[in-house]
């Protein structure tokens, strides 16, 4: 019972702190221009790469990103290497292209915020720091543009 309990507390939590990562690039723009919005794009690897991992549970699952980032469009360019995690082959591809254009090193966790009409505004990695923190170095990014 205690299992049952446990596990609905921690799937309505999951929801009440979800964000709205698009999972189509195309739209995230077209919805960042027409609403006038910037972006952030986080290129992640998130069965593998320990900083990515870190940085999505401190930050991106955190209350205060969800709140924050109303006023963002986001999107998440996943690169998993586990079998059982890869991603369909058109959304691969749109994720590599992204990283042509934004992520040529191939740095992850890399944070790339994009101004609605595409110019790129600043970038971010991990940081050991609080959700909060990296929001505001988010947040800074965004209004020094």
């Amino acid at each position: 019972m205690k299992f049952i309990t446990t596990s609905l507390l921690l799937l309505i939590s999951n929801l009440l702190f979800s964000q709205n990562w698009l999972a189509n690039y195309q739209k995230a723009e077209e919805q960042a221009r027409t609403e006038q919005k910037a972006m952030v794009v986080v290129f992640s690897g998130s069965d593998w790469c320990a900083p990515c991992i870190k940085l999505d549970r401190a930050v991106w699952q955190s209350e205060s990103f969800a709140k924050a980032s109303e006023n963002w469009v986001i999107y998440k360019a996943d690169f998993p290497k586990k079998k059982q995690n890869q991603l369909p082959n058109e959304l691969k591809a749109q994720n590599e292209k992204l990283a042509e254009k934004y992520n040529p090193n191939g740095i992850f966790p890399l944070v790339v915020m994009i101004h609605a009409d595409g110019k790129i505004l600043g970038q971010l990695s991990y940081e050991s720091i609080s959700a909060e923190d990296y929001i505001q170095k988010i947040k800074k990014i965004l209004h020094e543009n």
